[in-house]
């Protein structure tokens, strides 16, 4: 696909307050790419693709993430510290303060639109201060045709002004930079910070609100792909536990790495038109679909290059979160439109630094439950400040920062999904084995890719003891064999050695899994209780 859209038209933005400014409406991405050059906010790499340094935040802002409270959002939203609540009062002065701001400078509009499902699409206008942050937003939404564009009304907006610092004192912000959901004014406002993953994660967060509620559709933050006979497979998994890596498959079709929903009629559906991917220690050999993407059209984020434009990708001295974003296009296998049918496998990711979960273990629909909302990983030695041994990492639905919702709601939603649709659920641990991080290593990368194969050819066999064995801490049913990978390496006690040292770890870990899971179990079934670990350290 060729980027080959002009600005047809100018508009004004006099009906969102912003008075007198210079509009450039529905450039392309050339001409973005080229404006951010001209305004020095960018370099161009040896790669063809666009380099900028989003300033102070390489990263999402979680304490300054607000949610209007009003008539809509009272009594749906879970409240809390993921949640934050904001007065309408003062979304309505902050909000004149942005826009006054904008007014009379140059500022950069695209129409666009998310959800490939023409059944759920959502309409949104994206307006920013940035031509880089514009041109991401031609990356990350889906690209409406010019028919398209002849009658579009934009539902909701997003406003985006990095360069505008809040008075924390008067506005009712945390500090200067924000991002708020108003769903009764249909607006994501977003100021003083630059990082442009608030843009798409403002979009997500809504559609995480309105699918929901009010079009019976389970929105989740995972990747998906298709294979040869029309299966759809499904990807959860936190930063770092390999959700991209896994669903860009040679042999299968990509329909999104990052966000999805999953209809009443069983169809799964992109909600963006591009990727956003990490690109630390990013390698042409290792990762070429990723690699090869990045050109003329891409967006890097804050990586480090030479005087000649090449990329270090290993150098993290800005941050490790380094990113690029790239229309779903620059990808060559991938499914058009992004829409997938027939879900028939769900695989949760989780990288165990505790060396103690099963490589690949099938879950009942119960403990399927009761992991989506857990949402595990860990944090090994040396990724924060004060980090020397494994710390497990809880995030609700594997996504909790875009959830509005209480966690149990998604829950409830996929599990009962799974009956109606017959899927098969399993939880894979792209993490360690042969003992926690520091003394075991890293599950193999083609071990791992062998499980999920076999798991979706429905070579692991049918759900008896035959074929399985229970573990004893996790209840989690492990498979006996697997085709391409050693049986010892299916049990991860018999990895280890040493039986004492592996069950203390394991029930180190249960614990931890306990006392998370604390703050749901009044909001939580009891089938989806009964999915967690049944034994107790003693």
């Amino acid at each position: 696909m060729v980027d080959n859209t002009q600005a047809t038209k100018s508009i004004s933005l006099n009906q969102y307050g912003i008075k007198n400014a210079k509009v450039h409406y529905q450039l392309s991405s050339d001409q973005l790419h080229n404006i951010t050059l001209k305004k020095e906010q960018g370099v161009e790499s040896s790669l063809g693709a666009l380099a900028v340094n989003t300033g102070e935040f390489t990263g999402r802002s979680p304490q300054d993430r607000f949610i209007v409270k009003d008539e809509i959002t009272k009594d749906r939203v879970w409240w809390g510290n993921i949640n934050i609540p904001f007065k309408t009062d003062k979304f309505d002065a902050l909000y004149n303060k942005v826009v006054n701001y904008l007014s009379e400078k140059e500022v950069f509009v695209r129409d666009s639109y998310a959800c490939a499902d023409d059944n759920y699409r959502l309409n949104i206008r994206v307006i920013n201060e940035y031509p880089w942050s514009n041109m991401f937003a031609y990356n990350m939404f889906l690209r409406p045709t010019e028919r398209q564009l002849e009658n579009f009304n934009p539902e909701w907006t997003v406003v985006n002004a990095p360069g505008f610092m809040a008075d924390a004192e008067i506005d009712g912000t945390r500090q200067h930079n924000f991002a708020i959901l108003n769903f009764t004014k249909k607006i994501a406002l977003i100021g003083g910070t630059g990082y442009t993953g608030e843009i798409k994660k403002g979009i997500f967060s809504a559609l995480n609100f309105i699918l929901p509620v009010f079009k019976n559709t389970l929105p989740m933050h995972c990747s998906a792909n298709v294979g040869k006979n029309g299966d759809t497979s499904i990807f959860f998994g936190l930063s770092g536990t390999g959700k991209t890596t896994l669903s860009t498959d040679p042999d299968r079709s990509l329909i999104g790495d990052d966000e999805h929903g999953w209809t009443a009629e069983n169809t799964v559906f992109n909600f963006e038109g591009g990727c956003y991917a990490k690109v630390i220690n990013l390698s042409g050999e290792n990762e070429p679909e990723i690699y090869n993407a990045i050109k003329k059209g891409a967006i890097l984020e804050n990586v480090i290059m030479d005087n000649n434009g090449n990329v270090d990708f290993e150098d993290t001295s800005i941050t490790q979160n380094t990113r690029v974003s790239y229309p779903i296009y620059h990808i060559e296998n991938i499914q058009k439109p992004s829409i997938g049918k027939n879900p028939k496998n769900i695989f949760f990711l989780t990288a165990d630094a505790f060396g103690v979960l099963p490589p690949i273990s099938k879950l009942t629909p119960s403990q399927a439950a009761y992991h989506f909302i857990s949402g595990y990983t860990a944090k090994v030695a040396g990724t924060e400040a004060g980090v020397t041994e494994p710390v497990p990492s809880f995030s609700a639905c594997f996504g909790a920062p875009f959830m509005p919702l209480h966690p149990t709601k998604y829950a409830e939603m996929l599990s009962q999904k799974m009956k109606d649709a017959g899927v098969n659920v399993w939880l894979v641990n792209t993490g360690w084995t042969a003992g926690p991080y520091g003394v075991g290593h890293r599950m193999k990368l083609k071990y791992t890719r062998a499980m999920i194969s076999a798991a979706m050819n429905g070579d692991l066999g049918d759900y008896s003891y035959e074929n399985y064995h229970i573990h004893s801490v996790f209840g989690v049913a492990q498979p006996r064999q697997c085709p391409g990978v050693p049986t010892e390496v299916l049990s991860p006690r018999a990895t280890w050695n040493n039986d004492e040292a592996y069950y203390k770890m394991a029930f180190k870990l249960t614990n931890a899994f306990r006392e998370n899971f604390k703050k749901f179990e009044s909001y939580a079934s009891e089938e989806i209780r009964r999915g967690g670990p049944q034994r107790y350290a003693f």
